[in-house]
């Protein structure tokens, strides 16, 4: 910040100082001109043709530096044919100035002709009643007093300009310490987290930092709760392999005669309990990276023909929405689809039917979108809804499964802040899943 001030303010104040000094400048010089000028038209007021065709003046040039020898002050008159009309001040000097070429405005220059001398030259032709010569009527001054205003005033210039820029690096350093000040508490107030152990930024704060803390505060939320979700999932994981590494333990103590089948199946039991909690830890890895986006219709229609493949006698029908996006990954969205699509046909009476957005377009919720899973079974019945949703809870022990893909579905629709409801089919008869997971932003 402190060097794009400083660049900005050396172009702002180096491009104003050229500006500056060039009209200044400009008008020194202009000024300085027009006295010039003034002697110029007064010379040529006062001129006058002789009786023998010389030129004189019926009044002299009222500044005395004409008078004074090499007084830095000069005019002259010159004409073809003619001598040299000059001033006492140019002494034995003369202008050179051609008499052979015609201006007929005043014409000013500069001019080196006198060593040690610049001078600036005004020269205009005038052809004077009664004549018919082209008199070229020249007067000049040293720049010297020219040169040392336009030095004095550049020096002043300068000086004021450096102060200037000094002054104003100086209250954009003093602004930029006092704008970031703020930073400052909140060094202190994360070190305060870090040393005491609190955990939110509680002190009060400047208002222009508040956001950030807010942020900050949120992301602390955020941190805490995902510790707090994996020291949970730990003791639960650790729970539920507690039990089949008693039985094992045990069993392998006793030298049980079915050890051989007790190891098989609890292993299978703690497998389960695995695979349950490593599906709910990718969810929450991957919403943790970022927003994700995937499509519905397809992952539908992939799962489709994964679980035909496994129940060829059951009709699958799909409707609704197919642009419906959601917030979720991929693998994610197929595997819940998967779950609940593969119960309702091994649990089915041989349909299912599955619908993408079921409600008006104006009844629908603009955050979630809804999926309809319906099937022609059983059904579950009102007070076992809940239950269901238990890790190992099964109500129908006649048909293989591990009883953990309702839990997994539940615990990853809520990690991605969506919801899983059962109720009755009012088509089909049967169950009816409603499953409702939070849209992509557009």
């Amino acid at each position: 910040m402190m060097l794009i001030a400083a660049g900005w303010i050396l172009v702002l104040l180096l491009g104003g100082g050229l500006a500056l000094n060039s009209a200044l400048t400009g008008l020194v010089t202009r000024n300085f001109d027009e006295q010039l000028s003034y002697m110029l038209l007064g010379m040529i007021g006062s001129a006058e043709i002789g009786p023998d065709g010389e030129i004189y003046f019926n009044r002299p040039p009222a500044d005395q530096r004409f008078l004074e020898p090499n007084s830095g002050l000069y005019w002259q008159v010159r004409a073809k044919g003619h001598e040299d009309f000059s001033s006492r001040s140019l002494w034995d000097q003369s202008l050179n100035v051609p008499a052979d070429h015609y201006d007929a405005q005043p014409h000013v220059y500069d001019s080196k002709q006198f060593a040690g001398e610049p001078l600036r030259v005004m020269e205009r032709s005038i052809i004077l009643p009664g004549s018919s010569t082209k008199w070229m009527f020249t007067v000049a001054a040293s720049r010297t007093e020219l040169d040392d205003q336009i030095k004095s005033f550049r020096s002043i210039l300068i000086y004021s300009f450096a102060v200037l820029g000094v002054g104003l690096l100086f209250m954009a350093g003093l602004q930029t310490w006092y704008g970031l000040f703020p930073l400052r508490h909140v060094r202190r107030a994360i070190k305060k987290l870090r040393t005491t152990g609190v955990a939110r930024v509680a002190d009060p704060l400047p208002l222009e930092v508040a956001p950030l803390v807010e942020e900050l505060n949120a992301l602390l939320a955020h941190t805490e709760k995902q510790a707090e979700e994996a020291r949970t999932h730990a003791g639960n994981l650790a729970h539920a392999l507690k039990t089949p590494l008693t039985v094992v333990t045990n069993a392998a103590t006793a030298q049980a005669p079915d050890l051989d089948k007790t190891v098989i199946r609890e292993v299978a039991n703690m497998r389960r309990h695995v695979d349950h909690h490593l599906a709910r830890a990718r969810a929450v890895g991957r919403r943790a990276a970022g927003m994700s986006r995937s499509d519905v219709w397809p992952s539908l229609e992939a799962v489709f023909r994964a679980v035909e493949r496994l129940y060829e006698t059951t009709r699958f029908d799909l409707d609704g929405d197919r642009t419906a996006t959601v917030a979720l990954e991929k693998q994610d969205l197929e595997e819940l689809l998967g779950n609940l699509i593969e119960n309702a046909a091994k649990y089915g009476g041989g349909s299912v039917f599955v619908t993408v957005d079921p409600l008006p377009e104006g009844n629908r919720d603009p955050a979630l979108c809804e999926i309809w899973i319906e099937d022609d079974g059983m059904g579950i019945p009102e007070a076992e809804r809940t239950r269901i949703f238990d890790r190992g809870a099964r109500l129908d022990t006649g048909k293989p499964g591990t009883g953990l893909g309702l839990a997994i579905v539940r615990d990853v629709v809520e990690i991605y802040g969506g919801s899983v409801a059962l109720a009755e089919s009012e088509d089909l008869g049967g169950l009816l899943v409603k499953l409702r997971l939070p849209r992509a932003a557009v």
